[in-house]
């Protein structure tokens, strides 16, 4: 049970060892110029394999899903960035129950975006945490872990990346050798709330550190976008400079701006439309003078 990019490694170590009865992914919707229904990665890699994919809107209140999961005589149910929270009769179905591959060190970031969470903190580690599911959020025993340094330029598609190999050997483990469950300790336990377009505008009043952690969380999304006058432009990578100045200040002609602490020099930036491009290049086509202001 999965949909996103995260969860297709996960699939196909499982599909290599296990027989799997069914496929469980976010319904298609719609993408590109002529918004064609589109089917999620999850979907996708199953029909390559070979696998029956269902795809319900909703699970809660949904007798027929409900029933017919019940019917399969599951062995175990491995659920990797649903997207969708799975009621009690779901839960309770197969006779090992379901399993969680998580993207972080649990409890440390339960939710939505724990990759992103870690960023923004300065975590210096995270990890994969395969969790015996129960009913509340994230909140389940712990199988097994293994963490991962978060190096000092690892954006979230870098960590994304590692976190799901290091997700699809994981479950496949415990499956094979099943380890004693470990309660979480919830005193320890953070959370990482689900993110929306608008987490992307950046705020020049912050430091200039927690500003280049935002832009190395939020890549590829929701990004991380600034205004100067009516021009959007999209903040790929940055540096940050020992500066001091009016917050979202351009302080010289390399684009370093003023932060409420210090100052960020974008070193990689994309504006609408356009393809990305090193911040030398972007001034060359489209200069910018100190004394601007980005808000």
């Amino acid at each position: 049970m999965g949909s996103p990019d995260f969860a297709v490694p996960a699939l196909a170590a499982l599909a290599a060892r296990h027989e799997i009865t069914a496929v469980y992914a976010q319904p298609p919707k719609p993408a590109g110029r002529g918004q064609k229904e589109t089917p999620c990665p999850v979907h996708k890699a199953a029909l390559e394999l070979g696998l029956p994919v269902r795809t319900p809107a909703r699970l809660k209140g949904n007798a027929e899903e409900a029933d017919f999961i019940a019917s399969l005589s599951l062995d175990a149910a491995v659920v990797a960035a649903y997207g969708l929270i799975l009621p009690p009769a779901f839960l309770a179905a197969p006779k090992r129950g379901c399993l969680n591959i998580h993207a972080s060190l649990l409890p440390r970031w339960r939710g939505a975006a724990p990759i992103q969470a870690a960023i923004l903190a300065g975590d210096a580690v995270t990890g994969i945490t395969i969790m015996q599911m129960d009913s509340g959020l994230d909140t389940g025993d712990i199988l097994l872990r293994e963490a991962t340094e978060i190096g000092r330029r690892d954006t979230a598609a870098d960590l994304h990346d590692r976190l799901a190999e290091i997700g699809a050997r994981l479950i496949v483990e415990v499956l094979a050798n099943p380890p004693e469950p470990l309660p979480q300790d919830a005193a320890l336990s953070t959370y990482a709330p689900k993110l929306s377009r608008e987490d992307a505008r950046l705020n020049f009043t912050k430091p200039a550190i927690a500003l280049e952690r935002q832009i190395r969380a939020y890549h590829p999304w929701p990004g991380s976008l600034a205004l100067l006058g009516d021009l959007v432009i999209k903040f790929l990578a940055a540096e940050i400079v020992f500066r001091e100045g009016i917050p979202g200040e351009i302080l010289d002609d390399k684009l370093t701006i003023a932060c409420g602490e210090q100052a960020i020099r974008p070193t990689k930036l994309q504006r609408a439309g356009k393809s990305p491009m090193s911040t030398a290049e972007f001034l060359r086509g489209f200069p910018i003078p100190p004394g601007a202001r980005f808000f």
